[in-house]
């Protein structure tokens, strides 16, 4: 499904595709946004009258955040966050434009989050031109994406302060996701800062001055993003680390103990075992006492062997 928005003199509206066709003069500016899904996509792509080099990269299926200037005209990449999150795909959704003079075509095979942030834009007559459009997209994903940013710091921050003894179990699986949602996120975000940079340096006319200012603060904000991504996988491999040291510490703890009891109980059971042999000849088995006694030395040899632990501090080793 396509969706057409038009700014002329009656102000911002989106208009079917069939009244797009009809309109007798050129408006002022007209934003063509096409879902790749559907079977239509790649004919009303080409009706756009895009560029062949342009048009197979609006509609290519795996892409990266760039700028490419063709003329007067500029194909930019982005990525943001989606509108359906959870579906197995890549958490940050791509957008493909091709801009040129009063006129950009958007093509996105999934929504993004903020599309309709944008389109109230339009529809409030806020983007009057290329340049006010893909600067508006522009911020509007950078603010989207710079909360969950920050909360991958903050969550990784929570984990490291728990770091200890009592580290609960679950926090290697968190760690791991974290970091794997880090990694993600940068390998598109670091790209987009480039892309934005070129865009704003673009020798296109219609990037004006402000468009130039909010495109530069877009790209200094994905620059600090990438770097707090960068801090949070690095932090998360060393805090991953520890807590795999930790999980060892504990099972090797655990063993220890394991290995004291059996010591303990390892000459018991060969005094049992040899008391309780069926032969003739054992001294004293037929006395009243002779079970509490049996009883009162295997008490004596575990608190002696317990004690020898404890004054050599071998649990604490």
């Amino acid at each position: 499904m396509s969706r057409i928005f038009v700014y002329d003199d009656e102000g911002a509206h989106e208009l079917h595709l069939d009244a797009y066709r009809a309109l007798q003069t050129r408006p002022a500016f007209v934003w063509i946004h096409v879902d790749a899904g559907a079977e239509d996509a790649r004919a009303v792509v080409e009706r756009c009258d895009v560029p062949d080099a342009a048009a197979s990269a609006l509609l290519a299926q795996e892409t990266r955040p760039r700028c490419l200037v063709m003329g007067e005209g500029a194909l930019i990449n982005l990525r943001g966050l989606g509108a359906a999150q959870g579906n197995g795909g890549d958490p940050l959704v791509s957008i493909r434009l091709w801009a040129d003079h009063a006129r950009v075509v958007s093509v996105g095979y999934r929504e993004l989050a903020i599309l309709d942030a944008v389109v109230a834009d339009m529809m409030a007559g806020r983007l009057r031109d290329p340049g006010d459009l893909i600067t508006d997209m522009a911020q509007h994903i950078t603010a989207e994406l710079d909360p969950d940013v920050a909360d991958l710091g903050d969550d990784l921050d929570e984990i490291e302060s728990d770091l200890g003894d009592h580290a609960p179990i679950h926090a290697r699986r968190r760690v791991s996701r974290i970091r794997a949602t880090a990694i993600s996120y940068r390998r598109f975000i670091a790209p987009q800062r480039q892309a934005l940079d070129l865009l704003a340096m673009a020798d296109v006319p219609w990037v004006h001055p402000d468009d130039r200012l909010h495109l530069q603060e877009a790209a200094d904000r994905c620059a600090r993003m990438a770097e707090e991504l960068e801090a949070v996988r690095e932090r998360s491999a060393l805090a991953h680390e520890e807590l795999t040291d930790l999980r060892a510490e504990r099972i090797n703890r655990q063993a220890l103990i394991i290995s004291v009891v059996a010591l303990v109980f390892l000459p018991l059971t060969f005094l049992t075992g040899l008391l309780g042999m069926n032969v003739e000849g054992i001294p004293f088995a037929h006395e009243r006492w002779a079970f509490w006694g049996v009883v009162a030395t295997c008490v004596a040899m575990a608190m002696g062997i317990g004690g020898w632990f404890m004054a050599t501090q071998w649990l604490r080793r």
